[in-house]
């Protein structure tokens, strides 16, 4: 049970944190302060971000509609 409320409690933290992440035109670079280019792999990382949002936005719903029913 404590396992149950862990896990809804974690995924929503995890959604705004990847949310947060994906600032608007300043790439996540400028995110952390840096101003430069992050290393050639910037568009990996805003790609693996979209991909976690997008994830943990799909698992948050699930898990509000399987409690909601309780």
């Amino acid at each position: 049970m404590f396992f149950i409320k862990f896990i809804q409690i974690i995924i929503p933290i995890a959604l705004i944190g990847t949310i947060l992440l994906q600032v608007q035109g300043s790439g996540l670079s400028r995110t952390f302060g840096g101003g430069g280019e992050f290393y050639r792999s910037k568009q990996s990382i805003e790609k693996i971000l979209i991909w976690a949002t997008v994830v943990l936005a799909f698992l948050f719903g699930l898990i509000s509609l399987l409690f909601s029913a309780k």
